[in-house]
């Protein structure tokens, strides 16, 4: 049965109730000795106006060494209780906002992309930010509970020396919240709307950082850099009004529980000045109304930060809820399988169909780049099955029936613009540390005067999207990396756009001797690799409109020898 924590949460009350169930242990002892803490800060003023008026009274040393002693016992109770209940808090938060980040980063992760309106930009945010935001309200209830301890002792202890100042504590406390809880909605519909446009500008200045070297080549790096500054101005407004709703908030607090600490004096003073309560439960007045301003503080935050946990609880839920774009299917391929378009169609793609068998090498020249990118996202599942017309098959059997994280097992679909990660060329190239193919791959990717350019060999270190290599190294590193998962089925797409032709001719005899008795697609222009395939697919206008070697292309189609030929 599934448990609740496995569960999808549909909303963002049911992230806030998932975290407080799981932590209800932790939040439990936290609240224990949060309470121990507030009661011994409100214990404090009342043992000072019980030792006032005891020494009055009786003057003797015995007395007031058991009173410096009673003192010392309320100081250790209060030293202690904050310094362990808030490491069980805070370890409790910590531990939950690390489970929340992993969780959307799994989601985002996961094979089956989810059907969100949201940038990768504004996914991070939701991952880090929100998350811990949303961890809060495990210390937040706690804190809340143990403030309104510290509330009710203050007032019983008033309303012992005389009612009338336990009546106005409490009627005080709750006009406060009262205001206060008005007041935090409006934090929360701003910081919501804070939240998002921060996210959509953290979302714009990494799209700008991974395409800042092609806008550079065109000149469009002024026109992005304006855009960004729009989305960044309207983030910074909204930052803005919620500084400017909080500071409100904060004064309106503070001034609040002046006001009543004040009237809690002065109602004190005139009841002792009337003779109706002694000298030792005015100092205890006295002493109560300054502190009840730090828990009456503490009490009346407590709103606010639960509506900034509660916006950043939906936000996650943006994510966690979201349906899957498709809903796969559970089976798996065979080892050594065929791969299979039958009349595919989707965007320029009009009834695609060929056939790649198994262990053959096959290139298709596709003369428009769209056609080409559009071919390659149907192989790569980023086009849901039931998004585009006919069937591709791997092994005889429709994707649709198969689980994508065994397709993406047994068929590799390298991305035109593969990713490159900070770390180095060796962790590039085998990710996972498994593959026992990575002298080959560098080899048939020509890889390897990057690798003998430097003392450390593939150990040399690459900095975050391989910013110090240079575009045909990055370009290699990419393909290395694909011929090293050795895959049963292999889809490249224009794995040669950035190199010379002489490397690209080495590069075409590595890939098709490496990949000798594999199955093998490639998508390309390249007359090199169109040269090593066993055959050579003309897609024109998103149609198959040729099937043969390209030595025959050559001499019988004159629009092919003009399209390849360089």
């Amino acid at each position: 049965m599934t448990t609740p924590d496995t569960q999808r949460p549909r909303t963002g009350s049911d992230i806030l109730r998932t975290a407080l169930r799981r932590n209800v242990g932790a939040m439990a002892w936290g609240t224990v000795l949060m309470g121990l803490y507030q009661a011994g800060e409100t214990a404090f003023p009342i043992a000072l106006g019980l030792i006032v008026e005891h020494t009055m009274r009786h003057r003797s040393p015995d007395a007031l060494g058991l009173s410096v002693a009673a003192l010392a016992v309320i100081i250790t109770t209060v030293s202690l209780s904050w310094r362990f209940g808030m490491r069980i808090l805070q370890k409790a938060n910590t531990t939950e906002a690390h489970h929340w980040r992993v969780r959307v980063a799994g989601t985002g992760l996961q094979p089956v992309a989810r059907d969100v309106d949201l940038k990768s930009g504004e996914v991070l945010t939701i991952a880090t930010e929100d998350a811990d935001q949303t961890a809060d309200i495990i210390e937040v209830v706690p804190l809340l509970i143990s403030s309104l301890v510290a509330v009710l002792i203050a007032a019983v202890a008033l309303g012992l020396a005389d009612l009338r100042l336990g009546l106005l504590v409490i009627v005080g406390t709750v006009a406060i919240l009262s205001v206060l809880s008005v007041m935090s909605r409006r934090i929360g519909s701003s910081t919501r709307e804070q939240q998002a446009r921060v996210a959509r500008a953290g979302a714009k200045v990494a799209d700008l950082i991974i395409g800042l070297r092609p806008l550079h080549g065109f000149g469009g790096n002024h026109a992005a850099f304006r855009s960004y500054r729009r989305v960044s101005t309207e983030a910074r407004r909204q930052s803005v009004t919620v500084a400017r709703v909080g500071g409100v908030y904060a004064g309106t607090a503070l001034a609040l529980n002046a006001v009543l600490a004040a009237a809690v004096t002065l109602t004190a003073g005139w009841l002792a000045f009337e003779g109706r309560i002694t000298i030792g439960e005015l100092v205890m007045a006295v002493g109560l109304a300054q502190f009840i301003m730090e828990p009456l503080k503490l009490f009346s935050e407590m709103p606010k930060y639960v509506m900034i946990a509660r916006a950043s609880a939906e936000r996650m839920a943006l994510v966690l809820a979201a349906p899957a774009v498709t809903t796969p299917g559970t089976g798996r391929p065979v080892r050594g399988t065929d791969l299979e378009v039958d009349c595919v169609s989707h965007g320029m793609l009009r009834k695609v169909r060929f056939r790649v068998r198994a262990g053959e090498f096959v290139a298709v020249a596709a003369y428009q780049p769209r056609a080409a990118a559009e071919l390659a996202e149907v192989l790569a599942l980023q086009v849901p099955p039931d998004a585009y017309e006919g069937t591709v098959r791997l092994g005889g059997r429709d994707l649709a029936d198969l689980a994508v994280a065994a397709v993406r097992e047994h068929m590799l679909v390298n991305p035109y613009d593969g990713e490159i990660f900070a770390g180095t060329l060796r962790s590039n190239i085998d990710p996972s540390g498994t593959s026992r193919r990575v002298p080959e791959a560098v080899e048939a990717s020509m890889l390897t005067d990057v690798v003998a350019l430097h003392r450390e060999g593939l150990d040399h270190a690459v900095r975050d999207r391989g910013a110090n290599l240079s575009g045909g190294q990055r370009q290699r590193l990419s393909l290395a990396r694909a011929l090293a998962a050795d895959s049963d089925v292999l889809v490249l797409r224009d794995p040669t756009t950035a190199v010379d032709a002489v490397t690209e001719q080495l590069i075409a005899r590595g890939v098709a001797g490496l990949r000798r008795g594999r199955t093998t697609l490639v998508i390309t222009s390249s007359p090199a690799l169109l040269a090593a395939a066993d055959r050579v697919l003309v897609l024109d206008e998103g149609v198959v409109t040729a099937d043969d070697t390209h030595r025959r292309l050559l001499a019988t189609d004159e629009e092919y020898r003009l399209a390849v030929t360089r």
